[in-house]
């Protein structure tokens, strides 16, 4: 099944025509309002350098799980 959205409001500029397969091995500072000093400490702290490590990430995704349960205990 094909899915579209558009992501260019998520993406810098630079990385807005990419498919998501390119993204996930994008620097995480493609993400729109994250800056490279941002993806440095990323990498410091968690060994994160791509979108795809973030969105892998065990404590980003555990953060993600318990805001998702708090939200839907409201």
């Amino acid at each position: 099944m094909a899915v579209s959205a558009d992501l260019a409001k998520l993406l810098d500029k630079a990385y807005e025509d990419k498919s998501v397969a390119e993204l996930i091995d994008a620097p995480v500072a493609a993400l729109s309002g994250v800056s490279e000093g941002d993806a440095k400490l990323l990498k410091e702290a968690f060994n994160i350098d791509t979108i795809g490590d973030l969105g892998r990430s065990k404590y980003f995704r555990t953060a993600k799980a318990l805001v998702d349960l708090a939200d839907g205990a409201k």
